[in-house]
C-alpha cells in the first residue's frame, strides 16, 4: 500500500476502542462462543441414527421407546471460535480519499483484535484475482496478534478480483465462527456463490462493503473522462449532469439493497462503511445496533 495504516496510534485507537466496547457490550459477536458443530456440551441441539461404536450413554431411550429406532443425542460445541476475515484486494479498493483500502485494512485489523481479546483464533485473507491467500493463519491471543498484524501493512491492491471463485475452492471449514468479507462489492463477477457456500457450510456471515465519499456522493458536473479502476480499457465520456447523478445514486441504491438483502436473506449481517468513518462509528453505530456486538 505505501502506507503504515497499522501503526502504534492505530493500536493504541482500538485498544481503547476494545476497552470501551467491553464496558458496555458483552463480548464479541454475541459473546457466547457457542460452534454449530457438535460435541460434548450440555446443550441439546438435534438428533442423528444412531451408528454402531457411537457412545451408547447419549442415546435418547425415550425417543426409542416411542418409535423403536435407535437416535444419538447431538449437542452443541463449545469451543474456540475461529473468525476468518477476507479482504478484497481489487485495485478498485485504492478509489477515494482516504483510500477504501486503508479503511479494509483498519476494520479488518480491528475485528481481528476483538476476536483474539475474546480468545477466539484469527485468519486473514486477501482476494486476489480468482484466488484466496493467506496474510495470517490461526492468529491466538494479543502477543501473537501484535507479532503479525503489521502483515496488514505489506497487502497489495491491484487488478480484478471475483470473491465466488476465489472463496469457493477455498478451505472454509464448518461453523465454528465468523466469515467477514470486506469489499466495495463493485464487481461485475458475482458474490452469490460464495455467500450461498458460507452459509451451507454453517458460518456466521458479515459482509462490510466500504464506499469511497465520492462515490456515496459524487459531486461531478459538466463534461467528463472516467476511467474503470480496474479496467482502463473501459471508460465513460459523457456530460455529468444533475439527472446523470440521481441515474448513478439510483443504481447505487439498487446494488447496496441488493448485497444487504441477499446476505440478510441467508442469515448474515450487512453494513455499508463510508471510507472516511472513525472506527468508533462504525462499531458503536453500526454493529452493536445490528446485533453483531452485544
Amino acid at each position: 500500500m505505501g502506507k503504515m495504516v497499522v501503526n502504534e496510534a492505530f493500536l493504541s485507537e482500538i485498544e481503547a476502542l476494545e476497552t470501551v466496547l467491553k464496558n458496555n457490550v458483552a463480548g464479541m459477536f454475541g459473546g457466547n462462543h457457542q460452534s454449530k458443530n457438535f460435541g460434548s456440551s450440555c446443550e441439546f441441539a438435534d438428533y442423528r441414527d444412531y451408528v454402531p461404536g457411537d457412545d451408547i450413554s447419549k442415546i435418547d431411550w425415550n425417543v426409542y421407546a416411542r418409535f423403536d429406532k435407535l437416535y444419538q443425542k447431538l449437542y452443541l460445541d463449545e469451543r474456540q471460535m475461529h473468525t476468518k476475515i477476507y479482504i478484497d484486494a481489487s485495485r478498485s479498493m485504492q478509489h477515494g480519499t482516504p483510500e477504501k483500502a486503508e479503511q479494509a485494512i483498519k476494520l479488518a485489523a480491528a475485528l481481528a483484535y476483538l476476536s483474539v481479546c475474546e480468545m477466539d483464533k484469527v485468519s486473514i485473507f486477501v482476494i486476489k484475482g480468482e484466488r484466496v491467500e493467506e496474510v495470517i493463519s490461526g492468529m491466538v491471543g494479543k502477543d501473537s496478534y501484535l507479532n503479525y498484524i503489521n502483515l496488514l501493512n505489506e497487502i497489495e491492491f491491484d487488478g480484478e478480483v471475483s470473491i465466488s471463485d476465489a472463496i469457493l475452492p477455498s478451505r472454509i471449514g464448518m461453523g465454528d465462527g465468523y466469515s467477514v468479507l470486506i469489499s466495495d462489492f463493485l464487481t461485475e463477477e458475482d458474490y452469490e456463490r460464495a455467500l450461498d457456500k458460507l452459509a451451507d457450510r454453517k458460518r456466521d456471515i458479515l459482509c462490510i462493503q466500504v464506499l469511497s465519499r465520492e462515490e456515496l456522493n459524487p459531486q461531478f458536473r459538466g463534461k467528463m473522462h472516467l476511467f474503470d479502476s480496474e479496467n482502463p480499457m473501459s471508460f465513460f465520456r459523457k456530460k455529468i449532469d444533475r439527472e446523470r447523478v440521481n441515474a448513478y445514486k439510483a443504481a447505487l441504491k439498487y446494488i447496496t439493497d441488493k448485497i444487504k438483502n441477499y446476505c440478510e436473506a441467508r442469515g448474515g449481517h450487512y453494513m455499508l462503511v463510508p471510507a472516511d468513518t472513525a472506527l468508533a462509528d462504525v462499531f458503536f453505530g453500526g454493529l452493536v445496533d445490528m446485533g453483531v456486538l452485544k
